[in-house]
């Protein structure tokens, strides 16, 4: 079973079904339940991450996937939200500027 060596900041090309690559940055990973999971963003646009799964295909090569059980991706985005957005405070009004 090959090995893929994915590190936080890596720029990652992803192909989708019609054979359009785009380019992700890797922001986050977790692993939850033995599999591994990567969030990444877009470096194309502000869109939000998008979250994959590490899995092994027919050939034995490791590959993102996307997760297609409802369940697992929300328990996966909730982990990869608390991770990613944990320092930001969205209660917390902003100072208003004095004329």
């Amino acid at each position: 079973m090959a090995e893929e060596e994915y590190s936080i900041g890596d720029i990652v090309t992803l192909t989708d079904d019609e054979g359009n690559e785009s380019e992700y940055e890797l922001i986050g990973e977790t692993e939850s339940e033995g599999e591994t999971y990567y969030a990444l963003a877009p470096t194309d646009n502000d869109e939000e991450y998008v979250i994959l799964k590490l899995e092994e295909d027919d050939d034995g090569e490791m590959i993102l996937t996307t997760i297609t059980d409802d369940d697992e991706f929300d328990r996966v985005a909730d982990i990869f939200d608390e991770e990613l957005y944990a320092d930001i405070d969205y209660d917390v009004e902003e100072p208003e500027e004095s004329e």
